[in-house]
């Protein structure tokens, strides 16, 4: 038994797991598991400074989300801007895109930052850089950014996971223990998928189901005690802990009075925003919502305008929801792209990939309001003034907002040494 199973790979230990779980649980609470489980690492130990921010809703423009026609907008460049107008905002010398009005009317309580840059310019790899600070290799596999919050801040809510990834697909906790990884909601109508004992179990039956596990664990605990082995049985642990609890209803937005629904938008995105909102109000670090449809290398503009409408609503709606609840001062909202958009127009009314400029939006959680960081030459090409911006820069700013010490080090199996946002520096004009 014991050469066997050290012959299955991660992937096949997890999906055994899995199977032998819900056969005998009636249960399918697995997407707590994150990603494939990795030996331990040294503990770090917590900031050493007062963090302005306790939580993060990370909004993932997956895609490439055109810089020129929604927050690094051109005017005085036609043939490059294209169709798209620019409006005044709330906040005095910043323009946003026609695109965002809603949004616009916000920017005193937000930052842009404008000269994004990134060295991968494939979709991809781009991706795993802005959510890990490193580049994507075939012998190892990073913890996302939410990742490195759950382990490195601690838990609020002993209950609801720290990362939470709301839309689907991602990355998981890499090298880092699996319980750090990201608890995947593909629909947020649909709320925790697999969170209710099967109709055939009652109470009385599951209990006695867990026990006679238990049991049957003993001895090959016993004799298999990897920390891979015990991480399985701490994930089951906090998956029944979270079904008997009260807490389960931070993921029902039917709860909510339908004009709230129907300020964040009915999409999938505008809803996934207001679940962040009661995740976050519910004491959850890391929450990540991902909107895709951003590929636009033909129609562009169309596009955009569709994507837009569905962003501006429901951005708007969560800082706002937010404020009026007092939980905008503590909740950093991030909203950016794996890279931009070209500036020259192709021939099919559309923008290709350009890894050389784009945009990320920030607010709340320590972020200056009504502030724009660097700026771009005359046609959104590159940055100028010497600010070019990596997506390591950008993760360790929002570290240093949430009072993580950027410069510990966490040791991957093989005992090399990784940090939080590699060689990332905070952008310290960006924080209030």
């Amino acid at each position: 038994m014991k050469t066997n199973f050290n012959n299955i790979d991660e992937l096949g230990r997890r999906e055994f797991i899995a199977h032998a779980a819900k056969a005998c649980f009636g249960v399918g609470l697995m997407p707590m598991a994150g990603s494939y489980i990795h030996n331990n690492v040294q503990a770090l130990e917590v900031g050493a400074r007062v963090a302005t921010a306790r939580h993060v809703i990370y909004l993932n423009m997956a895609g490439a989300m055109s810089h020129l026609d929604t927050f690094g907008t051109k005017p005085d460049c036609p043939d490059i801007q294209g169709p798209t107008k620019s409006i005044a905002t709330s906040a005095d010398g910043i323009l946003l895109s026609e695109y965002l009005p809603k949004t616009a009317q916000l920017m005193d309580r937000a930052s842009i930052i404008k000269t994004m840059v990134t060295s991968q310019g494939a979709h991809e790899q781009a991706s795993y850089l802005m959510h890990t600070s490193y580049l994507k290799r075939g012998t190892i596999v990073h913890p996302t950014f939410g990742s490195w919050v759950s382990k490195l801040s601690g838990s609020i809510n002993e209950t609801i996971p720290s990362n939470i990834k709301i839309g689907g697909g991602g990355l998981g906790a890499g090298f880092l223990e699996s319980k750090y990884g990201p608890l995947s909601i593909n629909n947020p109508k649909s709320g925790l998928a697999n969170s209710k004992l099967a109709g055939y179990l009652d109470k009385e039956h599951f209990q006695g189901r867990i026990s006679l596990i238990e049991k049957l664990n003993t001895n090959f605990s016993t004799e298999f005690p990897q920390k891979q082995i015990r991480a399985y049985s701490d994930l089951y642990k906090d998956a029944i802990k979270l079904m008997n609890s009260q807490d389960l209803k931070a993921f029902d937005i039917s709860k909510e009075p339908e004009s709230i629904r129907e300020q964040y938008g009915l999409s999938n995105f505008g809803q996934g925003c207001l679940l962040a909102r009661r995740l976050v109000e519910n004491g959850v670090r890391y929450v990540e919502v991902t909107r895709g449809g951003w590929d636009t290398h033909d129609n562009n503009f169309e596009r955009v305008g569709e994507n837009c409408a569905d962003i501006d609503g429901a951005l708007s709606a969560l800082l706002i929801d937010l404020e009026m609840r007092g939980l905008l001062s503590e909740t950093l909202v991030v909203l950016t792209s794996e890279f931009g958009r070209t500036p020259n127009i192709n021939g099919r009314e559309g923008r290709d990939h350009w890894p050389y400029c784009f945009t990320a939006f920030m607010a709340g959680g320590g972020v200056k309001g009504g502030f724009s960081y660097g700026e771009t030459d005359d046609q959104g090409r590159s940055p100028k003034e010497g600010k070019p911006v990596k997506p390591e820069d950008l993760n360790a700013t929002i570290a240093y907002a949430l009072g993580l010490k950027i410069n510990d080090v966490q040791y991957s199996p093989s005992g090399r040494p990784f940090t939080i946002a590699n060689k990332g520096k905070p952008l310290f004009d960006v924080l209030g």
